[in-house]
């Protein structure tokens, strides 16, 4: 059996973040959150992977394949969820 895996890649302060994090809780979805607050080294790694520095970022995978949101707005991240949530 596959489990669902979500990452949270945020930073201090932003609200944005917040507001995915508080929609990750209130749907029940476990997520792990990578704080890029003043850590140039995890922003290059966004940068590399996405092309983007800014955050939040939001990977959902299963079976170690992830997917990146990086399109702010809840909208973004229940369309990339939904596949997911249909099965539990």
């Amino acid at each position: 059996m596959t489990s669902l895996s979500v990452i949270v890649w945020a930073k201090q302060g932003c609200s944005y973040c917040e507001e995915v994090k508080d929609y990750l809780n209130e749907k029940r979805i476990a997520f792990q959150t990578i704080d890029v607050t003043d850590l140039d080294d995890r922003r290059d790694i966004l940068e590399v992977k996405y092309g983007i520095r800014y955050v939040p970022v939001v990977e959902i995978g299963e079976d170690g394949i992830y997917k990146g949101v990086t399109d702010s707005g809840i909208d973004h991240l229940e369309k990339e969820l939904a596949p997911y949530l249909v099965r539990k």
